[in-house]
């Protein structure tokens, strides 16, 4: 390159430098323009406490709280049939529903009867019997008194001279005699008690057969022993049925009992309401399932329900919890009793509450004091967002007692008045500005 070209290139370098720092010194500076927060809007619901009612809730089966399994005690044909005893059929209390051939029963107990009866007749001959000889006694004592003072006088007379001794005798013969008809009287007063004792026994077994066969006669007849529903019968009249055969199922309709699985921690959450907040500590002295013999279960609101119509409920009773538990899933058997189970019964709409019927059973009890309640939703991994006096955000660890549904029991971290934010905010960030809507 020649010694002109690289000076033509240097001068050249030197102008375009010139040039950039020319326009970088007279470039303006970008406008400024200040940043605004804005203000995020929320939904706030004060928090103030308010009372609630605490629920366990479960499913389970209807049975009937009695039922009549009616067996045959007696065999014999079946005579009469009412003709209401059919599966599905409802028959009032002291109905008859079935006779078995009563004929061989009716003879066995006027058998029984002639018996007892030829007994107390031979019970009044052996009184007077009794009687009798103890009036023969006296005269045959009075008899041989007097020939014993026959046999002294002979004796006296024999020892004078004055008597034969062949007439002596004689006397002693008869005394002897007499002897012997007052033993023979006092041997049969004394064997009366004996068959007494053995009429007596006799009369003891024929009145037990009277009574079997005054049983055996009333087994032949069945009446209903109160209001019930026919489950099944499958006899018929004219059948010849046999003892131990089973003739119907009845079931008592009114009252039910719904077996139903509850969890043992809401049982617990419930039944601890009615002692004020606790329940009386497992141990030697106090067992869970012991609780009604404890609490005030009176004041419980149980409600069960055809889970198929959920618009139909009868009120109930906690009658029992049984003592097994089922380790797999914490839950126990609560039994509820439920009176009148087919009151105001208006199938399809309201059916009543049948045997196998699938329910849902709710009990609650209410909060001994106020608590705080807050939605489930407005709970996040253990925080909850509150709106201080300048809305801004802050986030508030609190400790929820339980949950319920889609509420949940506030029992540290929350104060009334405090302005909890339902909604969630992503991120939640401490200070963040919002901006508070109507409350729901």
């Amino acid at each position: 390159m020649t010694r002109k070209n690289k000076l033509t290139l240097a001068l050249a370098l030197i102008a375009g430098i010139a040039f950039v720092v020319i326009m970088v010194k007279l470039k303006q500076p970008p406008e400024r323009v200040e940043a605004q927060a804005t203000a995020t809007p929320v939904r706030i619901m004060e928090v103030t406490p308010r009372e609630f009612r605490t629920e366990a809730r479960g499913y389970g089966q209807v049975l009937p709280a009695r039922s009549w399994n009616t067996v045959a005690n007696v065999g014999g044909r079946v005579v009469w049939k009412h003709p209401e005893l059919e599966s599905g059929n409802i028959i009032s209390e002291g109905t008859r529903l079935l006779e078995i051939d009563p004929t061989r029963y009716e003879l066995a107990e006027a058998s029984a009867r002639a018996d007892l009866a030829g007994i107390e007749a031979e019970l009044r001959q052996l009184d007077q019997e009794e009687r009798n000889t103890g009036e023969l006694l006296k005269l045959e004592e009075r008899r041989l008194t007097l020939a014993r003072r026959e046999l002294d006088r002979a004796e006296t007379l024999v020892a004078r001279g004055a008597l034969s001794q062949t007439r002596y005798e004689e006397q002693q013969r008869a005394t002897l005699q007499q002897e012997q008809a007052v033993q023979t009287l006092r041997n049969q007063q004394n064997l009366i008690p004996a068959r007494r004792e053995t009429l007596q026994a006799r009369m003891a077994r024929t009145e037990s057969a009277l009574a079997s066969a005054r049983e055996d006669l009333d087994d032949t007849r069945f009446e209903a022993p109160w209001d019930l529903r026919v489950h099944q019968a499958d006899i018929d009249t004219g059948q010849h049925v046999s003892p131990g055969q089973t003739l119907f199922i009845a079931d008592d309709i009114t009252r039910a009992e719904a077996t139903v699985q509850l969890e043992v921690a809401e049982l617990r959450r419930v039944l601890s309401q009615l002692s004020g907040g606790s329940l009386p500590e497992t141990g030697s002295n106090n067992r869970f399932a012991d609780f009604h013999d404890q609490l005030p279960l009176d004041d419980l609101n149980i409600r069960v329900t055809p889970t198929n119509v959920p618009d139909a409920h009868w009120p109930g009773k906690l009658t029992r919890v049984t003592s097994s538990l089922n380790q797999a899933t914490r839950t126990v058997q609560a039994v509820i009793s439920v009176d009148e189970p087919y009151r105001n019964a208006n199938p399809p709409a309201r059916p009543p509450l049948v045997r196998n019927m699938f329910v849902q059973a709710s009990i609650t009890a209410q909060t001994p004091e106020p608590v705080i309640v807050i939605p489930a939703s407005a709970v996040h991994q253990g925080v909850v967002y509150l709106a201080d006096d300048d809305n801004r955000l802050q986030r508030q660890p609190v400790s929820v007692a339980w949950q319920q549904g889609e509420d949940v029991v506030i029992d540290k971290g929350l104060a009334p008045g405090d302005r909890l934010v339902l909604d969630d905010l992503v991120p939640a960030i401490d200070g963040t500005l919002l901006a508070p809507g109507d409350q729901p």
